[in-house]
């Protein structure tokens, strides 16, 4: 399949979308970012690759962040990790606090800011080196050392989340939280600043991509059910409350970021990447979404 071509045709296809949303102005360092950017790569587990525009170009990562941290928690947890954290989609934005007061402190998923919030402490009760452990991982299941923190988006994110400040609090109140609040936050928004591009981003998710293939990162091993685990949640909750228009739409497991990208899967096909920085109410790309719609449609393929 010309996957090179059928990028490019989606690329013109999508064109009146462009202006359509706006970036996360909510977290200041965000709103910096131009937004009329596209960039889009995609990698089969074959070795064929195609990308286009500004596939290249690093972006904050965002929430895309929290399937590298469900990898590492599940590695280290098991199954156990589901006692702290459910595994059912939200319904709900991804910073409710409704839910979480009615359901008692246990996050619906590990998605939501809630669930990642606690990763993110089970990750500082676990590991020696938390900041560098997870950094090294996304490194290492990347192939790319040169992969980093940005600590301007951090600094922005936690000057301006009060309400991840007020999610936390709520966790510790029902004793989620085992850790320092201030710790949990600051190592939650270092993870979300992670910068990667388009290509590297499809690149890391073949990994999620290759169940058949032994995952096993920086001393993170997952076994071949664990992965498809990991890819049943991103397919159930893996787009906020927009998840199930994502389903119909595209029919593949992934995870989107306020940053504007968006990462998806075809189990023993391919994994590709898209970004823009422009985004919908619900806080997902719009030409992301319309990109990925017109990839299923175009190679008439999807898990569905």
């Amino acid at each position: 399949m010309d996957y090179q071509q059928i990028l490019e045709n989606i690329y013109q296809t999508i064109q009146p979308y462009s202006k359509q949303g706006k970036q996360a102005d909510y977290i200041p360092e965000l709103a910096k970012v131009y937004p009329d950017q596209f960039g889009m790569s995609l990698h089969t587990i074959y070795g064929e690759t195609a990308s286009i525009e500004q596939a290249d170009t690093r972006f904050s990562i965002q929430s895309i962040s929290k399937v590298f941290t469900l990898a590492m928690c599940l590695s280290i947890k098991g199954d156990d990790l589901w006692s702290r954290v459910g595994k059912e989609p939200s319904g709900t934005a991804f910073n409710s606090l409704v839910q979480l007061e009615v359901e008692k402190g246990v996050p619906r998923n590990p998605f939501i800011n809630a669930g990642a919030l606690v990763m993110a402490d089970i990750l500082l009760s676990n590991l020696k080196n938390p900041e560098a452990d997870y950094l090294n991982f996304v490194r290492a299941v990347s192939a790319n050392e040169t992969i980093d923190y940005n600590v301007n988006v951090a600094n922005s994110e936690r000057e301006n989340g009060f309400l991840n400040a007020a999610i936390v609090n709520l966790l510790k109140y029902h004793g989620t939280i085992e850790n320092n609040i201030e710790d949990v936050l600051h190592f939650y928004f270092l993870m979300c600043s992670i910068e990667m591009s388009c290509r590297e981003l499809s690149l890391a998710f073949l990994a999620f991509a290759n169940h058949r293939r032994k995952f096993d990162y920086a001393g993170i091993t997952l076994t071949s059910s664990q992965v498809k685990r990991i890819n049943a949640i991103m397919q159930t909750c893996g787009f906020y409350d927009e998840a199930g228009e994502f389903a119909y739409l595209v029919g593949l497991p992934g995870k989107s970021g306020v940053g504007g990208g968006i990462v998806a899967i075809h189990p023993l096909q391919y994994s590709v990447a898209v970004w823009s920085p422009r985004l919908n109410s619900k806080g997902n790309s719009v030409m992301g979404i319309k990109a990925l719609e017109l990839l299923t449609t175009e190679t008439k393929a999807s898990i569905f």
